[in-house]
């Protein structure tokens, strides 16, 4: 696909087309009926018969993306804006008021959203951002209830403090399980000793009640000089999580430094390396740490060398596409791509990569109700991309 072609006609976007479908309670427009023929293209994969179209934008460094009940999506936007695109397909040139300050520097700003698993009664909406605070920032986590087009009664749930003047690995990702509980990724802010500090949010995973509370069967719960927020540690910076669709259990991928980005399960009280093991060296060409592992430390069931740079993650569990059911799929920033990771259990049987160079950096990836891929351009005028099975148009 030719980007020039694409960008041609950005002014005629719009994300949702003539009907919608409904999947697990959300109700997602499919297709493009504004977008001219030249704004998608068909691709042939495995037999299959797939579009990819550039959908809803420009948009600033999209990064989180959430389908809302009610049709439609809300998106963040790094500098700071969150957005709402309607079940029509447009986007809404007003940002949503109410979004918390961002301090948007370096990898840093508004990060992840996602809605309250009975969010069509209460209308919650959850943000992970890098906050300002004194000279520094640090990742935090806030709700705040979404009343028209302004976010009201925003509450701080969890602050991964101590702040840091770096601007580097944030995290953030947000996911609620199966039992209402919302997990939270984070960085090690480019500190990497932090990762192992059971006293410091940095570099783990967080598990807390949908309030902000602390579960009273978190690992860590009544530990002397240990966080009871952590769930698991040893997390270099983690921008994708996923729950299994079949087991319910957490997947992770993080970033590694030059070479050696991860895919992990995570379990509760487990330590993932950072950075006393990585498959990854340092960007001086310098090895880090004792070697790829070390007893203690959970391995990765899978390993990027060299880095591609994953962002963005969802299990693919939709019967639009069967032969997809199951399988894992991951942004790539660097890579500029989408990856399909075929899985037995939990075991990768077969890497494929799709999409490359055709969009460019992959911030986001989630799967529609309409059972197709949703994915974010992070670029300066990015955009929600569709890839799946071929729309219906009016």
């Amino acid at each position: 696909m030719r980007r020039r072609r694409l960008l041609a006609s950005l002014p005629t976007l719009a994300l949702f087309g003539s009907f919608a479908t409904s999947c697990g309670g959300l109700h997602f427009g499919v297709g493009a009926r504004a977008l001219a023929a030249q704004d998608r293209e068909r691709v042939r994969i495995d037999g299959l018969e797939l579009e990819l179209a550039r959908l809803a934008g420009p948009l600033e460094h999209p990064w989180g993306l959430a389908f809302l009940p009610e049709g439609g999506a809300l998106v963040t936007e790094r500098p700071g804006r969150l957005r709402r695109i309607d079940a029509t397909g447009r986007l809404d040139p007003q940002p949503i008021a109410g979004v918390p300050e961002v301090w948007a520097r370096g990898q840093g700003g508004l990060l992840d959203v996602a809605l309250h698993p009975h969010f069509t009664t209460n209308r919650l909406v959850y943000l992970s951002y890098a906050a300002p605070i004194g000279r520094g920032a640090a990742t935090r986590v806030a709700r705040a209830r979404l009343e028209g087009h302004r976010l009201v009664d925003l509450q701080v749930l969890v602050t991964c403090d101590p702040p840091s003047t770096g601007g580097r690995h944030f995290g953030s990702r947000l996911v609620f399980a199966r039992d209402g509980r919302l997990f939270v990724s984070t960085g090690d802010r480019g500190e990497m000793e932090r990762a192992q500090k059971l006293d410091d949010l940095a570099g783990k995973i967080l598990r807390i009640e949908a309030d902000g509370r602390v579960p009273a069967d978190n690992p860590f719960v009544g530990r002397p000089n240990a966080r009871p927020e952590i769930w698991a540690y040893g997390i270099r910076n983690a921008q994708g999580l996923s729950l299994h669709p079949a087991t319910g259990e957490l997947w992770e991928h993080e970033h590694g430094p030059r070479g050696g980005d991860e895919v992990n399960v995570i379990e509760p009280g487990a330590n993932y390396g950072w950075p006393l093991v990585t498959h990854g060296i340092d960007y001086t060409g310098l090895p880090i740490g004792y070697g790829k592992t070390m007893p203690g430390v959970v391995d990765p069931i899978w390993v990027w060398v060299p880095s591609i740079a994953p962002s963005g993650m969802a299990f693919y569990d939709a019967p639009a596409i069967p032969s997809w059911r199951g399988s894992l799929f991951v942004g790539a920033l660097a890579g500029q791509m989408l990856v399909r990771l075929e899985l037995d259990g939990r075991r990768v049987v077969r890497e494929q990569r799709l999409l490359v160079g055709e969009i460019g950096r992959i911030r986001d990836v989630r799967v529609g109700p309409d059972g197709a891929l949703y994915l974010l351009e992070d670029a300066a005028n990015g955009a929600v991309w569709r890839f799946g099975p071929p729309a219906t148009r009016s």
